[in-house]
């Protein structure tokens, strides 16, 4: 029979685990979609800078029209460029990708101009604090957890 200390010790590891088991979704440009917009890639910047994105994460990218959204280096982010692309070309709206690694993620539409007038975004995950507290405090629950299991 299991004792209230070792269900409290699997408690807090379950919990620990689901802390970062969840991935959210988001709408790149939410309303406004995916298209060129009028301020250039400032709307982008803003609307990407008010995010917390974590691993796992979504983004979604809707458009009406002639779009797309290739997924790219910083150098080919600088200068629009989707000639290396680093997965197929999305075609079709709506497109989704999985933010799985940290770091940034950087996408950018590859029909004409767009991009060069701002229809470009960066996803950055792993540097904000609140990304950084949820990691270091399931890291400290996990580790008291094994410290505590292995004194039992």
């Amino acid at each position: 029979m299991a004792t209230p200390a070792g269900l409290i010790g699997c408690l807090i590891v379950v919990s620990t685990l689901l802390v970062g088991a969840t991935a959210d979704t988001f709408t790149v440009g939410e309303e406004m979609g995916w298209t060129i917009p009028a301020v250039g890639d400032i709307m982008y910047k803003t609307w990407a800078s008010q995010k917390d994105f974590e691993l796992g994460d979504i983004l979604v990218f809707n458009w009406n029209g002639t779009h797309n959204v290739a997924k790219v280096t910083k150098e080919d982010y600088d200068n629009c460029n989707s000639t290396n692309a680093l997965v197929a070309i999305q075609t079709a709206s709506p497109a989704n990708f999985t933010l799985d690694t940290n770091g940034s993620h950087y996408f950018i539409c590859s029909i004409d101009n767009h991009c060069g007038r701002g229809q470009k975004v960066t996803a950055t995950i792993g540097t904000s604090a609140a990304a950084l507290t949820t990691a270091t405090l399931s890291t400290v629950v996990f580790a008291i957890a094994i410290a505590f299991f292995t004194h039992l």
